[in-house]
């Protein structure tokens, strides 16, 4: 995939830099498959609340449990965005509840929703409309 739009670095405290580990990635979603073995290892308590999520630079959306950090889910790499989603089952289909871009590293502009969509759209998940981003 093309990287595209503005990507972002991360600008958060050092002590979360250090957080940063090989093989401690989010989990890349690359389809609907991807995302249900995700979503079907979380404890109910953690679907709950919204989940930290980041867009690579290869427009990949990674996933992490709540209160993982966003540079941490990013490998310390740059973004094309991050923030927390929130999901719910409708009709035996997972969609995306609501999208939001607070990050506590990244801090993207709502400008980084295209990036989020089209990952989105790429896995097959449904998704609220743009107007319905934070």
């Amino acid at each position: 995939m093309e990287t595209r739009g503005q990507s972002y670095r991360d600008v958060g405290p050092a002590e979360l830099k250090e957080l940063v580990r090989a093989g401690g990635e989010g989990r890349s979603i690359h389809s609907a498959a991807d995302f249900g073995e995700w979503v079907s290892e979380l404890p109910l308590d953690e679907l709950a609340e919204p989940s930290p999520f980041i867009v690579d630079g290869n427009g990949v959306l990674r996933l992490a449990p709540r209160r993982s950090e966003h540079v941490v889910c990013a490998g310390g790499g740059e973004v094309l965005s991050a923030g927390e989603m929130s999901f719910r089952e409708e009709s035996g289909w997972w969609v995306v509840e609501e999208v939001s871009n607070q990050s506590t590293g990244y801090c993207p502009d709502i400008s980084s929703w295209p990036a989020v969509s089209k990952a989105l759209d790429l896995i097959g998940i449904h998704r609220p409309p743009d107007s319905r981003t934070k």
